[in-house]
């Protein structure tokens, strides 16, 4: 059974969405929205580093990588963003390189966007299942560079931020099972990174739908119900929208992790497991907790993952 054998989370620095309303146009009150319905206040960031560096650092958080670089047959970069780099610079290469990882086979994933994170779950477990050797391990890393304008906010939507998360994927039992996974792709006109008006309302009047529909999948798919649900990670889009996903499975809002929402922003893919992380560190998951995971895509990709700690 797929399992995460280890999550580490890299944060570089903080700046203050209040700080930086001039640098990405914000009226005033588009920055009140965005504090007070949306809950961002700090923002992961820095301009100093490269995407290497943040891939870098959230790797080198990882106890179970050390002296066991070569159990580690793949390594998989899912990504929004498909080319920020200028060949010949590959922040995947640069991974592999610093931690000895040449021998694995090392590929990005892309058109999944935001929910490409847990696509990298299942699909590295599906990799290890195949593999033939028990002990193998597949390291997945999240997070991007947000290096322009375009990238650091989606209007309307979402601020985005820099903090990364490295996951080492294992077949054994003693770790967090990943007991069910579903997705759906909603193709939606004109959805890329920058959205146009009319894709953005499209994509608001399948949103509550489409991600209902691949949270009940990834329950099916467990055999779990909501009520045996201890905890849900979502992606860091909206605090409002996050305890309404929540409670509309019957969740109440301490149920519901939106924390690191206004620490780190929505942080690309790496939501769901950077709030795993900090819910593991504060004690708030016990062995035999399940908890839930989602996260969407711009475009737009829906998927939901339901795992045992």
């Amino acid at each position: 059974m797929t399992s995460i054998a280890e999550i580490a989370t890299y944060s570089p620095g903080q700046t203050r969405l209040r700080d930086r309303q001039h640098e990405f146009g914000l009226t005033d009150v588009e920055l009140r929205r965005y504090e007070r319905a949306f809950g961002y206040d700090r923002i992961a960031f820095d301009p100093r580093q490269s995407e290497a560096d943040l891939l870098v650092g959230a790797a080198s958080k990882l106890v179970t990588l050390r002296g066991a670089e070569q159990r580690v047959h793949y390594v998989l970069r899912p990504r929004t963003v498909r080319w920020p780099e200028l060949h010949p610079d590959s922040a995947l290469r640069t991974v592999r390189e610093t931690f000895g990882l040449q021998h694995a086979q090392s590929f990005a994933l892309v058109d999944q966007a935001c929910a490409g994170g847990l696509l990298a779950i299942d699909m590295a477990g599906a990799l290890l299942a195949q593999d033939g050797n028990p002990d193998a391990l597949a390291l997945v890393l999240i997070g991007e560079k947000a290096s322009c304008r375009i990238s650091q906010v989606i209007p309307g939507m979402a601020v985005l931020g820099e903090a990364t998360v490295a996951i080492l994927v294992s077949l054994d039992d003693e770790h967090d099972r990943v007991l069910g996974y579903a997705a759906v792709v909603e193709p939606i006109p004109g959805g890329g990174l920058t959205m146009e008006p009319d894709a953005v309302r499209a994509f608001g009047a399948v949103y509550g739908r489409t991600l209902g529909r691949v949270i009940t999948g990834a329950l099916q798919a467990a055999r779990t119900r909501p009520e045996d649900l201890c905890l849900y990670l979502p992606h860091n889009v909206s605090q409002r929208l996050c305890l309404e996903t929540g409670a509309a499975i019957g969740l109440a809002p301490e149920q519901v992790v939106t924390d690191t929402i206004g620490e780190i922003a929505h942080c690309w893919g790496a939501d769901p497991f950077y709030n795993a992380r900090h819910a593991i560190d504060l004690g708030r998951l016990r062995t035999g907790d399940r908890y839930l995971m989602t996260s969407v895509g711009m475009g737009a990709t829906f998927a939901a993952m339901v795992v045992e700690h």
